[in-house]
């Protein structure tokens, strides 16, 4: 008897290191956004809730670009994806920067400022104990991440950030052109700084990790968790579950090439967190941004991390299969 008791106390003790071993293999991240811009957000939140064997979602926190209306609009946009996602509350959102990284930075000792909410949960996070390192992944502007950088140095060294934006080393893209002086504030620090490259037009940029319209009808309908409470969209009609929401959002968007599809930029930014085989890094001396165009500093020791050639095949195969066979993340 006591060596059947012993046996099965070591299956127990098993099964738990076994489930904290899974655990630790999830990567910790908070996801940026500025959620009602277009439709990839959107994609990229549901993508990020769904594959649970993966990711510890610490939380979401939202920023403004010119796109979208206010912080205000973002954030009820990635409540409706987070609520559709069937993740809410549980999932926190936090609001961010209306502003640029200049025109706040004075101001983020003082007892309220413009992101706070976003700002101080960053620092919070980062700071938390944990043997895994958080990782920041913002979809938008830089604003939020560079505020808190600034506001509490410390946790440079907690976190990696992986930014979906620019075309580097070509000007212009709109996450980077929302602020610049977010950017090179970044670039100015020693920390560990990727970019998942956007490069419009061009085969190796997340330009090219495309949902046509035609896949977007046949595989999404119906898909995800269903809720109870209908969320109303922002183009209207109620919606209890993400893949009719998907739909929704691309009937009510332009779309390109023929077949008529849009890129999931920000979804394919997660993807290669999730997995880093879906494209290619090289490291480079950190560059910064001069008049709008890129600078090179060869002589930089600091480097940063430039992600391309995406395997568009393999990351949009993936979207959909999370999709149907979704696994939630564990509310942290």
């Amino acid at each position: 008897m006591k060596t059947l008791k012993c046996i099965l106390s070591l299956i127990i003790i098993s099964l738990i290191f076994s489930s904290c071993n899974l655990e630790s293999k999830k990567t910790r991240v908070i996801l940026d956004t500025d959620a009602n811009n277009e439709l990839d957000d959107q994609h990229a939140i549901a993508y990020m809730l769904f594959n649970g064997n993966d990711f510890d979602v610490e939380g979401i926190t939202i920023n403004k670009t010119k796109n979208g209306g206010d912080v205000d609009q973002h954030f009820k946009e990635a409540e409706r994806v987070v609520k559709l996602c069937n993740l809410y509350p549980e999932i926190k959102i936090y609001k961010g920067a209306n502003g640029t990284f200049d025109e706040i930075k004075d101001h983020v000792n003082e007892s309220n400022f413009d992101g706070i909410d976003a700002v101080n949960f960053i620092i919070a996070r980062a700071k938390a104990k944990s043997d895994r390192r958080l990782v920041l992944l913002p979809v938008g502007k830089l604003t939020n991440i560079a505020l808190a950088l600034l506001k509490d140095p410390s946790i440079v060294s907690k976190v990696r950030i992986v930014w979906l934006g620019s075309n580097y080393p070509d000007p212009g893209e709109y996450n980077q052109n929302n602020d610049l002086s977010a950017l090179n504030y970044i670039l100015d620090v020693s920390i560990n700084f990727e970019i998942a490259i956007v490069r419009y037009g061009k085969p190796s940029g997340t330009d090219a990790v495309i949902a046509y319209l035609s896949d977007i009808e046949e595989k999404m309908p119906g898909k995800g968790p269903h809720i109870s409470d209908p969320v109303i969209g922002r183009h209207g009609n109620a919606f209890t579950n993400f893949g009719d929401y998907s739909v929704d959002l691309f009937k009510n968007t332009n779309l390109y090439g023929d077949p008529p599809g849009r890129a999931l930029f920000d979804m394919a930014a997660v993807a290669i967190v999730k997995n880093p085989s879906w494209a290619i890094s090289t490291k480079i001396p950190s560059p910064k941004i001069v008049n709008g165009n890129w600078v090179d500093r060869q002589e930089n020791p600091h480097k940063i991390s430039i992600w391309e050639n995406f395997d568009k095949e393999k990351i949009m195969q993936d979207f959909y299969y999370c999709i149907e066979n979704y696994v939630l993340v564990k509310p942290q």
